[in-house]
C-alpha cells in the first residue's frame, strides 16, 4: 500500500511536516507530563524523551531540556516532584522529503504558560 497517496495526498508536504511534528510534540506532553523527577534523574529522562520521539516517522532530531528553575520551584520534602509543562523547552524537527519544521513547546513569562507553536519551517 502506498501510504503516502492513500492518506497524505490531501495535503501538501509542508503541511505533512508540521503535522508529523505536532502529534508528536502532543504525544510527548502527554505521555510524559507527571513522570517523576528530579535534579539526579532530568538528564536522563530528557535523553529518553528524544531517544523515543525518534522513533516517531518522519522525526529527524529531538531536543528536550528540562527547565533547572522550574524544576527546583517544583521539588517537594520528598526530593522529587512530578514533570510538568512549565518545565519543558522541546524542539521537535520533523522531516517529509525536503521540508523541515520545527515545533517547538517553551514556557512563554509573560502568558504565563507552556506553548506549543511552530517555531520555523525550512523548504
Amino acid at each position: 500500500m502506498n501510504v503516502e497517496e492513500k492518506y497524505f495526498s490531501n495535503i501538501t508536504t509542508r503541511e505533512r511536516a508540521i503535522f508529523e511534528g505536532a502529534i508528536s510534540m502532543g504525544a510527548l506532553f502527554h505521555q510524559f507530563v507527571g513522570t517523576p523527577v528530579n535534579k539526579d534523574t532530568k538528564e536522563g529522562l530528557e535523553r529518553s524523551m528524544e531517544e523515543s520521539l525518534k522513533l516517531q516517522p518522519a522525526i529527524d532530531d529531538v531536543e528536550v531540556k528540562i527547565r533547572f528553575d522550574k524544576l527546583e520551584e517544583s521539588m517537594t520534602e520528598f526530593d522529587y516532584t512530578s514533570l510538568n509543562g512549565d518545565m519543558l523547552d522541546v524542539r521537535i524537527y520533523a522531516k517529509v522529503e525536503n521540508v523541515k519544521a520545527i515545533i517547538r513547546i517553551e514556557f512563554v513569562e509573560e502568558l504565563n504558560y507552556p506553548l506549543m507553536y511552530v517555531e520555523d519551517i525550512e523548504d
